[in-house]
């Protein structure tokens, strides 16, 4: 039966960013699984498929969600954890301008609080502003904030930018929001 490469996405995104142990995997500290091991306990578990259907999500995925090691052996998440991991990012120089989208209901909290990570290890910010819309409306109707990236760097504050081109921060205080 053909693999639907969307809900093997949505699996992988699962099991590797938030619920290893919904499968009985174990994730190594940089949040690397063993796909050998990935896909034997996804099928044990009932979601079938193989080596080239997870390849093939990870080469096709336009939002690059996957990394594959060097040796070809293990995948992780590019970003997006609940569950602690360290990626080995370096601090990076940020653009000066980000952008953050959420959903409108969410905003009177965030100008008082900032943004915060949520349920995840850090903030996601986006280098455009379609990108932060299409991040926004999967939560409801979108509001779009500009992120004084600039600005927080020069105050020392760290960024972070995941291998798919996501930023990463740990917060961001309402007073860089706009």
């Amino acid at each position: 039966m053909p693999v639907d490469p969307i809900q093997l996405s949505k699996f992988l995104s699962f099991v590797l960013r938030h619920k290893p142990s919904e499968i009985g995997l174990t994730l190594t500290s940089e949040g690397w699984a063993n796909i050998d091991e990935l896909i034997e306990r996804a099928n044990a578990a009932g979601t079938k498929f193989g080596r080239a259907d997870l390849l093939d999500v990870v080469a096709t995925s336009d939002k690059k969600r996957f990394s594959i090691s060097a040796d070809g052996l293990s995948i992780r998440a590019a970003q997006g954890h609940s569950v602690t991991v360290e990626l080995g990012l370096s601090p990076q120089e940020s653009p000066s301008i980000l952008y953050h989208g959420t959903a409108t209901r969410f905003v009177d909290a965030i100008l008082v609080e900032g943004l915060k990570p949520q349920a995840r290890q850090q903030v996601h910010l986006s280098l455009d502003e379609a990108t932060a819309l299409r991040v926004g409306q999967r939560h409801g109707k979108p509001h779009i904030f500009t992120v004084d990236a600039g600005g927080m760097h020069r105050k020392g504050f760290k960024f972070y930018r995941a291998d798919n081109g996501v930023w990463l921060i740990d917060h961001v205080p309402p007073e860089f929001l706009a």
